[in-house]
């Protein structure tokens, strides 16, 4: 159990997956940080000097902060837009090889049976 374990981290795949869960966590961090220090006290100030983080309504003992849920959105947005833009990149980079079209089993029949009687033809 413990060789079938070490052959499936060996994979490339497994290593690029968790390579990928890495650099992503690590580029969450940055963009929440953008968003919440940058991007959303720039906003609030363009729309009269609002602070999304501390948007909220209070109904009984229940807090609804829903200013964060704009912010996490945008984080969102924006990790979302760069992901399609490099997935869009590397489509450009590495095309998906063009796949023959097979022709259909009785055409390449009916092909051959042309492709014989064109031959009787000329040695008659």
């Amino acid at each position: 159990m413990l060789k079938e374990f070490k052959k499936f981290i060996a994979r490339g795949n497994v290593i690029d997956l968790a390579v990928g869960i890495v650099v992503g966590g690590a580029f969450s961090k940055i963009v929440s940080s953008l968003v919440d220090n940058i991007l959303m006290p720039t906003i609030g100030l363009v729309i009269g000097g609002i602070d999304f983080s501390s948007l909220s309504v209070t109904i009984k003992d229940a807090t609804i902060n829903y200013g964060l849920f704009i912010q996490n959105t945008v984080d969102f947005l924006i990790i979302a837009f760069v992901i399609f833009l490099i997935v869009r990149f590397i489509n450009k980079i590495h095309p998906k090889p063009k796949e023959e079209k097979k022709k259909a089993e009785e055409l390449i029949v009916l092909e051959e049976i042309r492709d014989m009687l064109k031959k009787q033809k000329r040695t008659k």
